[in-house]
């Protein structure tokens, strides 16, 4: 029988060491997203979490999702610090729109050769959105799996789960025709429709890092993180009846609004009440997007939408924009005709 060289898990490609380098660098950036709630966080085989005393009906609410194919540019542009915060903001917008404060965050970072730095860069930034959004990041994984994704790539997962009074849930049920809507500014594209902003990168070729909008180049407007509504948007639930809110992700503005509409109104929109990103203007002009799928694709400027009572629309905009958010009433809701669109955009 021949003798073999012994071999080890580094041979077949997986680094321990590194990712136990990794769990220490993060770890300072975790601690800082704690919440009392929180009786054990990283490291452990899991993270425990205890439900406040504030809540008499606690409903649990979880939301999970990705970046998407935005990575694609991030590695292009070798760029990761910011990616985290819109792996965070996908998911506690989502829950959020029910009513929900997010308790705590799972993040999954898998990859076929673990890059410390890298992978450090994205943790800081998932730490980062945690804390913009009250959240603590409890805990996560970390999958080096040689051979399943091509050098210098990796991919993202997030998941968050959150708390709400079960009798303060929105569901949508109470929106009413003559209520108002509110539109609340997005950052950029956030992490939808990117499949054809690359597309668009490709065929037009433009020079991502030359002057675009003011001081921000074409890539700093592309990878400029989702923005996270959440502490605005609870602190106004506490002040006002929300009746309705949507995340506009996948589907763009014509189908994230009618998810949480009844199905006998219609939220019609005017397009001349918001100013887009300079960002969606270019790749409506570049991939000669037709106005309709730009509305199906992307956020178009408008990352949440609220829907109030009318007589709360003023008091609401004037408690967001103290909050530090760009919010202006973009249109009302009304009745149905037929079987129409339950979004309008004029």
């Amino acid at each position: 029988m021949s003798q073999r060289n012994s071999l080890s898990y580094r041979d077949a490609g997986v680094d321990i060491d590194a990712g136990d380098r990794l769990v220490e660098n993060i770890k300072p950036f975790a601690r800082r997203t704690m919440r009392p709630e929180v009786l054990s966080g990283i490291g452990g085989f899991g993270g425990l979490v205890e439900i406040s005393k504030k809540y008499r009906e606690p409903v649990l609410v979880s939301g999970t999702d990705g970046v998407g194919t935005k990575l694609k540019l991030a590695f292009e542009l070798n760029r990761h610090n910011t990616v985290g915060i819109d792996l965070v903001a996908m998911s506690v917008n989502d829950i959020l729109v029910q009513g929900a404060e997010p308790l705590f965050f799972l993040d999954y970072f898998a990859c076929g050769k673990l890059d410390v730095d890298i992978a450090t860069d994205v943790v800081k930034g998932i730490a980062a959105g945690c804390e913009q959004a009250g959240c603590a990041l409890i805990g996560g994984e970390t999958a080096e799996m040689p051979g399943m994704y091509p050098a210098g790539e990796y991919d993202l997962a997030g998941f968050a789960v959150g708390v709400v009074e079960k009798s303060r849930i929105i569901t949508g049920e109470h929106i009413r025709p003559g209520d108002a809507v509110i539109g609340l500014a997005s950052s950029g594209a956030h992490s939808n429709g990117y499949s054809l902003v690359r597309k668009i990168l490709e065929r037009e070729n433009p020079d991502l890092h030359a002057a675009f909008d003011g001081d921000r180049t074409l890539a700093d407007c592309i990878m400029a993180p989702t923005r996270i509504y959440v502490k605005p948007l609870l602190a106004l639930m506490r002040q006002l009846d929300v009746k309705g809110m949507a995340h506009i992700t996948g589907g763009g503005l014509l189908e994230n609004v009618p998810r949480v509409l009844p199905g006998n109104v219609v939220a019609e929109l005017d397009a001349a009440t918001w100013r887009a990103p300079k960002l969606f203007d270019w790749l409506r002009e570049h991939g000669n997007v037709a106005p309709q799928e730009m509305y199906r694709t992307f956020n178009c400027g408008i990352g949440m939408i609220v829907v109030v009572d009318r007589k709360d629309a003023d008091a609401a905009i004037k408690q967001l924009a103290a909050a530090g958010e760009t919010a202006q009433l973009i249109g009302e809701i009304r009745a149905r005709v037929g079987d129409e669109a339950q979004t309008q955009v004029k």
